[in-house]
């Protein structure tokens, strides 16, 4: 616990440099710290939904594959810790602080030079990542983007393969204001020569990263073209699909994660494996089955207790509140839902009501633990009208009991709107837990 406090505390200071896009600072860290970047074979993958999904089950069929694995991802749910995992184990609390103690007086030391500025959080945390995947001598690091691609602070490796996961509309005050300029920020990760692996896009977005592979003479490999995805089943668990490639045809794939989406995810993963089989990684269908099989991502449609259901999912956007929804209504037709929402103030949060309102019957509006929360009350404004029943509780442990309140057993209480929301959620109710996984 002290280690805990020990890094959140120092990162938390970070916070005041907020969210400032840009590399200079990044590679002048990464260059004192002796560029670990360049001792790591890469996956990077971009997107707007899908992201943190996919990698995971890429490093999980690496894994599985015999090789060493690291797996780099944001934001965290509880703990700083989950961001670093090498073959699904977190990093220990006391390495991480070891690599921030080793970080800080070299970020406090370029802040001081004329014309730089102190690198943010998520830089020096990117920093820690390469650090820590190096020291270990990981075989491959599979790292998510931050925010946006082009210059983002996990933009400064060269690597084996870039991956595309669903391009939406989000950080639009940021990236931009149309799904062109944000799929081109995202296409920035595109490097001379590398190839790419795309989830199906929207026309607008999917021409952007055509165009750009074609400049950068990058070989692209489409989910919907070259990668397909023939059936979608219901499996206990999950999903089950049947997903095809140029040389390959796996029938009966099984992942235990909720939702038909998680199919595209699946075939956007293995468009990526292929790329890595061409690069001598040796993984056979076994592999690929037993990577996906054993695959667990926390907060994406997650189950946690039952009697009533409780279900927590990440989605904090209009797109994943769209998939969330199709989700739900794809495994739990007909259900009574009560939806614990919040939502942070930069989000359509008027877009995110219109998908979510037609599956509550009763939605309980609290407060996400970020500065950057929006109001109950005007998030509360947004279902006003859609949803027979709205109520306000600022605090999260409050409005879940609100939620067993008005719950059956077989009710669903659906916690989402935003990873801060889920992520206290999450910590509460495990700690709640009985053996039985009954509510406490």
């Amino acid at each position: 616990m002290k280690e805990r406090e020990e890094q959140g505390g120092y990162l938390h200071t970070l916070s005041k440099f907020g969210s400032n896009l840009g590399l200079d600072r990044v590679e002048r860290l990464l260059a004192e710290l002796g560029r670990p970047q360049d001792q790591v074979q890469a996956v990077h993958v971009a997107g707007t939904n899908g992201k943190g999904s996919t990698s995971a089950m890429i490093a999980s069929i690496l894994g599985a594959a015999g090789y060493k694995v690291g797996l780099y991802t944001s934001p965290h749910l509880c703990s700083y810790t989950e961001r670093f995992l090498i073959n699904g184990k977190e990093i220990a609390s006391r390495e991480l602080d070891k690599l921030l103690d080793g970080i800080r007086p070299v970020a406090e030391e370029i802040a001081r030079q004329p014309g730089m500025e102190h690198p943010t959080e998520f830089e020096i945390l990117t920093a820690a990542a390469f650090l820590y995947f190096a020291g270990a001598k990981v075989d491959l690091a599979v790292l998510e983007v931050g925010l946006g691609g082009r210059l983002d602070a996990t933009n400064v490796v060269s690597p084996l393969v870039a991956v595309f996961t669903h391009i939406a509309l989000d950080h639009r005050a940021v990236l931009g204001d149309t799904l062109r300029a944000i799929a081109w920020e995202k296409a920035g990760i595109i490097k001379p020569g590398v190839p790419v692996v795309s989830s199906r896009q929207e026309p607008e977005a999917g021409a952007v990263i055509e165009a750009a592979c074609r400049q950068q003479g990058s070989a692209l490999n489409l989910v919907g073209r070259d990668i397909k995805v023939e059936e979608i089943r219901l499996a206990e668990g999950g999903i089950s699909c049947d997903l095809s490639g140029r040389n390959w045809r796996y029938l009966d794939v099984r992942v235990p994660l909720l939702g038909r989406h998680q199919a595209e995810n699946g075939a956007t993963a293995l468009g990526a494996v292929e790329v890595l089989r061409q690069h001598g990684f040796i993984i056979t269908e076994n592999d690929i089955r037993q990577g996906l099989a054993r695959l667990r991502w926390p907060a994406r449609m997650e189950i946690v207790s039952e009697k009533p259901m409780l279900l927590l999912d990440a989605a904090h956007n209009p797109d994943g509140v769209r998939v969330l929804r199709a989700a739900m209504e794809f495994h739990f037709p007909g259900r009574r839902v009560i939806m614990v929402f919040g939502a942070l103030a930069d989000k359509d949060v008027a877009a995110m009501a219109a998908q979510l309102a037609p599956l509550a019957e009763v939605v309980i509006v609290t407060r996400p633990q970020s500065p950057r929360a929006l109001e109950p009350e005007a998030a509360a404004s947004f279902f006003q009208d859609l949803v027979p029943k709205v109520l306000v509780e600022e605090e999260i442990t409050v409005a879940l009991a609100r939620a067993r309140e008005y719950s059956g057993p077989e009710d669903i209480i659906l916690v989402c709107g935003s990873f801060y929301l889920v992520g206290s959620a999450r910590e509460h109710i495990l700690k709640g837990l009985a053996p039985n996984n009954a509510l406490i």
